[in-house]
């Protein structure tokens, strides 16, 4: 979400799109980032840490503790996403091979989604990954109107996705686009660039003379996924791997159905303090490693992510 955008920049018809500075406003404004329950596994084991090809690189506060503490929101297969207890997905396996690089492991926690920058700012984790993506508004601190609400995060960018609406299957009511939705129900979660998009949209709407769109803000997407299930939304908008993964999955590929292609394509990052630089360059020094030896593009396979990869890692390249 975004969008975990949803986990994006603030995109005129589109998490990611879905989208702009709604989720800085939420993670600096809203209080705490709820209950950090499911713990995922730890990501890497290394028999030697020191011998990691990047250890060195790391700050002497996480060489000591042998651990990177993340937090994410474990609602948002592929990405990430909760089974039998333990945190899977395309991020926790990245954080894998990016462990395996860095000689430490990755820890896993699971928050609301919008509470997630709070949270590393606070220091309650080192980082976030959690499809997160990467603007200006984010990077500053700025709510959707440019004002400066508080800090801003680092990114350090790793995937790239694109928005999509999805529909109950069979589209119901002939949803061809964000703009098909003035004066519809339209489903999204809370906290993400999509919400914004939507917003954004509706005023759209609205300066055309029409009805606005009718947004409904969940505090996780498996809330907005079955407000769409059971029509009470003609739409849901989510990040485009996101939905294709839903669509193809949800009662055995029956629930919903995907609209046109992603569009409105974002990078995603993992998210820092500003002021830890150290921990940032090594971290986009691990992603660029993992994608030159393969294991990058394994992960991304495996789950059928292909779609987002990025041939170079960049700090803070969204827009």
């Amino acid at each position: 979400m975004t969008a975990r955008t949803t986990r994006r920049t603030k995109a005129a018809p589109s998490r990611i799109a879905a989208v702009g500075a709604i989720a800085v406003a939420g993670a600096l404004i809203l209080t705490g980032c709820g209950d950090q329950t499911n713990k995922g596994g730890s990501s890497n084991e290394s028999t030697n840490s020191n011998s990691a090809p990047l250890f060195s690189k790391l700050p002497k506060k996480i060489q000591d503790a042998g651990v990177i503490k993340v937090g994410t929101n474990a609602e948002y297969a592929p990405m990430e996403s909760t089974e039998g207890g333990k945190i899977v997905g395309v991020d926790p396996d990245l954080a894998d091979a990016l462990g395996k690089q860095l000689g430490v492991k990755f820890e896993f926690t699971s928050g609301s989604f919008d509470g997630l920058i709070t949270a590393v700012n606070s220091g309650r984790y080192d980082i976030g990954m959690s499809s997160i993506t990467d603007n200006k508004q984010r990077q500053e601190g700025l709510d959707d109107k440019g004002k400066k609400l508080g800090e801003g995060v680092d990114f350090v960018d790793y995937f790239t996705a694109g928005t999509a609406i999805y529909v109950k299957k069979g589209n119901p009511e002939g949803i061809k686009g964000i703009e098909d939705l003035c004066g519809k129900v339209a489903a999204v979660q809370q906290g993400t660039t999509y919400e914004t998009a939507l917003k954004d949209q509706s005023k759209k709407c609205t300066d055309a003379g029409k009805k606005a769109i009718n947004i409904e803000s969940f505090q996780n997407d498996t809330e907005a996924q079955t407000r769409v299930k059971s029509g009470g939304a003609v739409a849901g908008i989510n990040d485009y791997p996101v939905a294709v993964d839903l669509a193809n999955k949800a009662d055995g590929g029956k629930a919903f159905e995907v609209i046109n292609k992603q569009y409105d394509a974002g990078p995603f990052g993992i998210i820092l303090k500003k002021d830890n630089t150290q921990l940032r360059d090594a971290l986009k020094d691990a992603v660029d490693a993992i994608i030159k030896d393969g294991s990058y593009q394994k992960v991304l396979e495996k789950w059928g992510a292909q779609s987002g990869a990025i041939e170079q890692s960049a700090i803070n390249g969204g827009k």
